[in-house]
């Protein structure tokens, strides 16, 4: 389905078409069902702009008019709120993605009663993984709780694929992910891992680096940020998003 869209994208003009309000979200579902066969997972929604739907597939937000004659992609700002509207929908999809996964699948450091729980998709040879690692007990003296998830940049296959699936898979994992950030093995073990699972995930929403980090809310922290920093903006996404 991305190569699909990527191909969709490149032609702002689609069918021409009319519809009475009613009809509008059926006829662009429609017309996206015709273009972009299998694409189970369709949300059509009003943006505050006259005549300008949202429309998400997947994890892709895009935008078409209400008559289904134009689709096209880009960032929708309110330069009078300053507000983010694409980015606030993107974080609605990665929140929804975020509360399908099973939480046992984490390799967690900190406290259960923190007061910000992150997500990070890491990979032990990234340098800047490995900083942050370094600074973990940091992080979780300032109320930060560090949930990992697996993004090994080189792939299936790597060598870093196979360690993090050594990770995931000793008895104890906080003592495998230490020796695997200070860039030795972790003791071989296989088993039934979600290593390649969270890789997915990640590169399905829009992880293309490492550290990356998100909260529960959806909100996206690209890149290696200290603890107090951190601290700092964690506490005003709260604060805006109403201590979500």
């Amino acid at each position: 389905m991305k190569v699909m869209m990527k191909m969709l994208l490149g032609s702002a003009l689609l069918l021409v078409g009319g519809s009475t309000l009613a009809e509008e979200a059926s006829q662009i579902e429609q017309r996206l069902a015709a273009l972009v066969p299998n694409a189970d997972d369709v949300a059509i929604s009003e943006t505050p702009m006259p005549g300008v739907m949202q429309v998400r597939i997947g994890s892709d937000v895009l935008y078409m008019s209400e008559d289904g004659r134009y689709l096209f992609q880009g960032r929708v700002i309110d330069l009078e709120t300053q507000r983010d509207l694409t980015d606030a929908a993107m974080s609605e999809v990665r929140k929804e993605r975020i509360d399908a996964l099973d939480k046992t699948e984490f390799v967690t450091f900190g406290n259960a009663d923190a007061e910000h729980d992150v997500l990070v998709f890491t990979d032990p040879d990234c340098g800047f993984c490995r900083r942050m690692h370094e600074k973990m007990d940091e992080y979780n003296e300032l109320g930060i709780r560090i949930h990992y998830l697996a993004f090994p940049r080189a792939g299936e296959g790597s060598q870093t694929h196979t360690n993090m699936v050594s990770v995931w898979c000793a008895d104890d994992r906080q003592g495998a992910m230490d020796l695997a950030k200070a860039g030795r093995a972790p003791r071989p073990a296989t088993c039934d891992n979600p290593v390649l699972d969270q890789y997915q995930l990640g590169q399905s929403l829009g992880v293309t680096g490492t550290p990356s980090l998100m909260t529960f809310g959806g909100d996206i922290i690209p890149g290696y940020v200290p603890p107090e920093q951190l601290r700092e903006r964690l506490d005003r996404l709260a604060e805006a998003n109403g201590g979500r």
